[in-house]
């Protein structure tokens, strides 16, 4: 543990001096972010205002459904139910943050071997599970910082359409990133494995996209065995709690009675959380320690 920490001491300090020395290339890379999920989410909810437009040679009879005024701050001719909108770019961007948690370790270790450095950590005393775990946890760090100001500013503009809570919202990101660093290191042990694991690791990072995607509460109202499998799975739960809480509001945007995401009420979705990140982790570092070790007795651990 005290090999950990100070591992995690070094790491901080790289990081640091990095994000200190570029800071530039931080700034424009949160002003940029912010753009670009800006224009989409304004993209689907015009796309949404179109949709709801007749057509000019429609007929007499034909209903037209009437558009609701748009929330403060966002310009007119927008959806008129800007929840499904605002659910699927909240999914994007979700899924873009597994996408990067899963490169993290694919390409960093990929990267490691390509240099040298791969068995370098590996005969340190601290061992590669510890050095890889703090540079993930130091990763991670930065990645939430950089989505929560991107998450907030995008809240703080479109206010009445998104939430923004200042103690769920880390949580939440923050095990959200501990829920994947098990399956990281898992895809992480296959390239110590296999080394050569692009595709494999494509289609594992699009389907946890697509996860983070459509994952919403009415899909755990199915059979049991299906909803057991959506829980079991490894960013479900963890999308429909953010999205209850910058969507929903905990229950502010329904007009409901507002009801906390910790609460332990049906369906359950934050205590599964929980629950995944002790199981998921645990078994992401014993798959990527055993095949560590595998890699280790054939040799070819530090080669590509």
């Amino acid at each position: 543990m005290r090999g950990f920490f100070l591992v995690l001491k070094a790491e901080i300090v790289r990081s640091w001096i990095i994000t200190r020395r570029y800071w530039f290339r931080t700034l424009t890379g949160i002003i940029v972010g912010y753009g670009m999920l800006m224009a989409l989410i304004i993209g689907f909810m015009s796309r949404g205002g179109m949709d709801a437009v007749a057509p000019a040679d429609a007929p007499p009879t034909t209903v037209v459904t009437e558009q609701a005024a748009p929330p403060p701050g966002v310009p007119g001719g927008l959806v008129s139910d800007p929840t499904k909108a605002t659910r699927y770019v909240l999914g994007f961007i979700i899924g873009l943050f597994a996408f990067g948690i899963v490169g993290l370790f694919t390409q960093g270790l990929q990267g490691m071997a390509q240099m040298g450095v791969l068995e370098q950590l590996c005969l340190s005393p601290h061992g590669l599970v510890t050095n890889f775990l703090a540079r993930s946890v130091v990763g991670g760090v930065n990645t939430i910082f950089s989505s929560g100001i991107m998450l907030w500013l995008i809240t703080w503009t479109l206010r009445g359409t998104l939430y923004w809570d200042w103690v769920a919202a880390p949580v939440l990101l923050a095990l959200t990133f501990i829920n994947l660093l098990g399956f990281g290191f898992m895809v992480g042990g296959l390239v110590l494995v296999f080394k050569q694991t692009g595709q494999l690791a494509i289609i594992v990072r699009l389907v946890l996209f697509g996860l983070a995607l459509f994952a919403e509460e009415g899909l755990l109202h199915g059979h049991w065995l299906m909803t057991a499998f959506l829980h079991m799975l490894p960013v479900t739960d963890a999308a429909i709690c953010l999205k209850y809480v910058f969507i929903q509001g905990q229950g502010v945007a329904t007009g409901g009675p507002v009801t906390s995401v910790f609460a332990f009420e049906a369906p359950y979705c934050f205590y599964f959380l929980i629950l995944n990140c002790v199981v998921w982790t645990g078994l992401g570092i014993v798959c990527f320690k055993v095949m560590e070790n595998h890699s280790r007795h054939k040799g070819t651990l530090g080669a590509y």
